[in-house]
């Protein structure tokens, strides 16, 4: 099958300016692009159909997308262009706008770099979905630590058919093992000639973010694999971004992977869900930075992968929630956000460090260890004696309390659902089920 001219102009930017991204594009990445059809045509004319528009597939009444009075009612200070109609595929341009200049402000490492801007997503999911479209081909390696999201394994292997290789998550003296990611990210570069590496800190399901000289160790081990000649794909999923609770980094390991090697390309998906706690919005960003080896920089590369991300929405999804859209960015406007953000922070540490006081305790340390953890919403236990499937059933059958087993040893406890005054309770009535059980 021979590839759309659009495509096939996409790629040929993509190796002059970024050889990288060109060589990372999976088969069907290569294939993508933002086609020059209806859409693009009523993008046009809403720029210059002064007179009348009859292009886009709305029904529009007075002037404004048609609605019913029912719906309309719930959103008084939202008019319907901003609620009923469409948003464009790659998302609002003021919402891209501001989510971009909310991450310049939040990672002072992407100070002076390019990057993208971003694209709207469906969540986070979602953006693992469209990294997966752009760069995943069956057979392609995916490395992971042993403590990860399930979720990677149904979007990469169950859909996509690549493989994933895992390493040890945490070192014995209770660091993350950046020896071990590196061993495994060297050992795939040379089998593969490329690497796909994907960090997530906060980390899903331990709750651990990287101290800062782990970080700068993973981005020396990703630059020493660099300089063998491998293009290196890091996707950086910062869905937990922002809940940083002890020392740990600050901001994103994407902010000091931008502009690092021209054989690394990175990609960083975040959204609101939890950085603004709406986790029904479906509302996530994704965005790219590489090192463009031009004197015109990255502009047009960015350009590339953007359209090549947006045909990929619209082959799928077509576009996201417009309303969501619209709120977010008006949160993001408003001057109160800043301390209402501060607040439910200061609620979440207090329940981090209260989990960790209870667990400092003594009390239960002939039942488990736990995984270190400063971030996020979740911790692990490491079950000293008893099956973690099995006491997960026990306490939820006999105490009525829930928690997620992962493995034979670990379980999974989400402080983030849990009140500081219940948090003791909950460790005391985990430790009576391994006690039972024993």
């Amino acid at each position: 099958m021979s590839l759309n001219p659009l495509a096939v102009e996409l790629n040929d930017l993509l190796q002059e300016k970024c050889p990288t991204a060109y060589a990372l594009l999976s088969g069907r990445g290569r294939k993508l692009y933002y086609p020059k059809g209806i859409l693009t045509q009523s993008a046009e004319a809403k720029e210059k159909a002064h007179k009348f528009n009859a292009t886009i597939g709305i029904a529009t009444e007075g002037g404004v997308p048609m609605h019913l009075p029912s719906l309309a009612k719930y959103f008084p200070e939202i008019g319907p262009g901003d609620s009923f109609n469409y948003a464009p595929a790659g998302g609002r341009p003021d919402l891209r706008a501001a989510w971009k200049k909310k991450m310049l402000a939040e990672n002072p490492s992407l100070a002076g770099k390019e990057i993208s801007l971003p694209v709207v997503t469906a969540a986070l999911t979602h953006g693992l979905s469209l990294v997966g479209d752009l760069f995943v081909d069956p057979g392609d390696v995916l490395l992971l630590p042993n403590m990860f999201w399930g979720n990677y394994s149904y979007t990469y292997s169950v859909r996509l058919g690549a493989a994933i290789r895992n390493y040890n998550t945490f070192t014995e003296s209770g660091g993350f093992d950046v020896p071990a990611m590196a061993a495994a990210l060297k050992e795939v570069a040379a089998e593969k000639g490329k690497a796909i590496l994907l960090l997530n800190f906060p980390n899903n399901p331990s709750g651990y973010t990287i101290t800062e000289p782990e970080a700068e160790a993973i981005l020396a081990a990703v630059v020493e694999t660099a300089d063998t000649g491998a293009k290196v794909l890091v996707v950086c999923d910062d869905a937990y971004f922002g809940l940083f609770y002890e020392d740990c980094l600050k901001e994103s390991l994407f902010a000091r992977l931008v502009g690092r090697h021209p054989n690394v390309l990175s990609v960083r998906l975040d959204g609101a869900t939890k950085e603004l706690f709406v986790w029904g919005f479906r509302v996530g960003c994704i965005t790219f930075g590489c090192d463009c080896q031009c004197d015109c920089g990255c502009a047009e590369a960015y350009e590339a992968l953007v359209k090549k991300t947006m045909g990929a929405i619209r082959g799928n999804i077509s576009n996201c929630c417009n309303l969501t859209q619209t709120l977010v960015l008006r949160a993001l406007r408003d001057p109160a956000l800043p301390a209402e953000r501060q607040q439910k922070f200061d609620v979440m540490q207090a329940r981090a460090l209260k989990v960790k006081k209870v667990l400092n305790s003594g009390k239960y340390d002939d039942a488990w260890t736990y995984y270190p953890f400063n971030s996020g919403y979740f911790m692990c236990l490491h079950l000293k004696t008893v099956d973690a499937e099995k006491l997960r059933v026990h306490v939820l059958d006999k105490y009525g309390v829930g928690a997620i087993s992962s493995g034979p040893t670990d379980l999974r406890i989400a402080f983030s659902c849990l009140e500081v005054g219940q948090i003791q309770e909950v460790f005391d009535i985990l430790y009576q089920g391994v006690k039972d059980l024993a």
